[in-house]
């Protein structure tokens, strides 16, 4: 099971659609955010795209030499640039943060947000071109000399002169609920992401792809994109969860369904089912909330509940096949924190060392000391004096 957390590169806040509670996601939040990721123990965090985030090559390159393990999931865009550019910089950012670069396609789901970048093509066009363009990004990545003319892509001796550390190229991971991207999946991506949905409709969606990879004579791994909100308490967790909303307003809620609505993505339209843009039929599936999905496009559920709870419907995804978990929640430094103490416990991960989720077993003290000289005992333990 691989953990990932998120860097919130579109904004971060307590509270979400409103300025309350909101704060700037500067340079040093964002190192703030990575380092304590690194430390923790996740294994990576995934960094959005769009036109409503911070640059994420930038964002990832400038980060890395803040830390020391900490994989960077970052998002190529088909369409926007040329797959022989960007398998040079995924060549020259891999190199240089030793292997530690992971690739997200994506291949848009806004039309306007494309119009904007200059693509026009349609939902089963941008797949199409898509198709090709990972066709030459692999072939330069891997070190080919690549010949390739397509209704989208041409190129003529397209090539790297400095490959990636991983071979053949960074693992490619890829998310996409209708029938041209489990095609694009099934034939050229190494890991399959889906939002947050029930069990049941995650299953299924794993056994189309699983099936249609077969087919093409390749195998591919499965993760899940969700927000967290745990506590050590039930009750605790779905206070917080009521809380996330408590500043969200009707008019708030419709203005986003609507601009949901223009989308062409077949997964934010599932998400958008689930909750109906309603408040009162948030909880989808046990502990599965999709209040985040009001306000917020993309991954719009979150895992509710306890620790024992939240971990044993982890528990139910991973064994439908699902190995990386990419989580988050608001706000992201406080509850990478929160994640890591109340969840990593009861988690099959394995833990590298020197990382702050393993030390309470291997050293101390921790905690604050209490009347300057005494050693914070374990939960009803014994105070001890420092001698």
């Amino acid at each position: 099971m691989e953990i990932f957390w998120f860097l919130p590169t579109h904004g971060d806040s307590r509270y979400l659609g409103t300025s309350h509670g909101g704060r700037a996601v500067t340079h040093h939040y964002l190192k703030q955010i990575a380092q304590a990721a690194d430390q923790l123990g996740f294994k990576g965090v995934l960094i959005p795209t769009g036109r409503s985030c911070e640059d994420s090559w930038v964002v990832a390159s400038s980060l890395i030499n803040f830390t020391e393990k900490l994989k960077f999931l970052v998002a190529i865009r088909p369409g926007i640039i040329s797959p022989t550019v960007s398998a040079r910089m995924a060549a020259t950012l891999d190199r240089i943060s030793d292997g530690r670069l992971l690739i997200n396609v994506v291949s848009g789901g806004d039309p306007d947000e494309q119009h904007g970048d200059g693509n026009f093509l349609s939902h089963g066009e941008r797949y199409a071109e898509a198709d090709e363009f990972l066709k030459v990004w692999r072939g330069v990545a891997a070190g080919e000399a690549v010949n390739f003319e397509g209704q989208y892509i041409k190129v003529k001796n397209a090539k790297t002169m400095y490959p990636p550390v991983q071979k053949p190229y960074p693992p490619l991971f890829f998310g996409g609920s209708s029938e041209a991207a489990v095609e694009l999946a099934a034939q050229q991506i190494d890991v399959y992401l889906t939002w947050g949905e029930p069990l049941e409709a995650v299953a299924e969606k794993i056994a189309v792809v699983r099936e249609r990879a077969k087919a093409y004579g390749r195998e591919i791994k499965f993760g899940i994109r969700l927000h967290v909100i745990v506590r050590e308490t039930s009750e605790q967790a779905w206070q917080a969860a009521d809380e996330l909303i408590s500043h969200v307003t009707d008019e708030t809620i419709a203005s986003a369904q609507k601009a949901f609505s223009r989308f062409d993505s077949e997964g934010q339209r599932r998400m958008s089912a689930l909750h109906g843009g309603r408040r009162d039929q948030l909880e989808v599936a046990p502990n599965l909330w999709a209040g985040v999905g009001l306000v917020r496009g993309g991954a719009g559920t979150a895992l509710v509940g306890s620790p024992e709870e939240v971990a044993e419907r982890i528990k139910e995804y991973a064994a439908l096949g699902i190995e990386y978990f990419i989580f988050s929640g608001y706000p992201h430094l406080e509850e990478s924190y929160r994640v890591a103490e109340l969840l990593f416990p009861l988690l099959p991960i394995e833990l590298q060392s020197g990382t702050s989720a393993v030390k309470p077993n291997l050293t101390g003290p921790f905690g604050e000391m209490v009347a300057n000289d005494i050693v914070p005992p374990p939960s009803a333990g014994k105070l001890q004096a420092v001698k």
